[in-house]
């Protein structure tokens, strides 16, 4: 009986999570962090935002801005930039680390970066190509998947 309890109380848990992290509720990008908003004044500084908005879980809260051109970026809850994806134009060139940059044009001279996504251990990041590098925490190519 007990097993049993234990195991419903699991699995209403586990549904609840999965129903609260879909939240996705639109915000006003006034409502970003900080960092956030400092971010797409750099790099998107003439870019139309046409939709942002918040997505609370249980453990995390996450960002997500997009463009009017269909480009994207998600921030974590403090504002650091988590993923970025431009499938009409380019990676703005200061968000990819100066050592990532030069492999990229070491391996691909003409490669464009249409999609750069980063956490704790690894950078991925994707060529207009379709090629996809992923980089270590200290910037050395650990794999190509073309």
């Amino acid at each position: 009986m007990k097993k049993s309890m234990i195991l419903l109380a699991g699995l209403f848990l586990l549904g609840a999570t999965a129903v609260y992290a879909g939240d996705g509720r639109p915000v006003s990008s006034a409502q970003l962090p900080q960092q956030a908003q400092q971010f797409i004044r750099q790099h998107f500084p003439k870019s139309k935002i046409a939709l942002t908005k918040v997505d609370r879980g249980l453990l995390d809260t996450e960002y997500e801005v997009v463009f009017a051109d269909g480009s994207k970026a998600e921030f974590a809850k403090d504002g650091e930039w988590k993923e970025v994806v431009c499938r009409k134009s380019v990676v703005p060139a200061g968000i990819l680390p100066a050592k990532i940059a030069r492999k990229i044009a070491e391996l691909y001279p003409n490669g464009r970066v249409v999609e750069i996504d980063r956490d704790s251990r690894e950078y991925e990041v994707k060529l207009s190509d379709g090629t996809e590098l992923t980089f270590d925490s200290a910037f050395e190519l650990v794999d190509i998947d073309d």
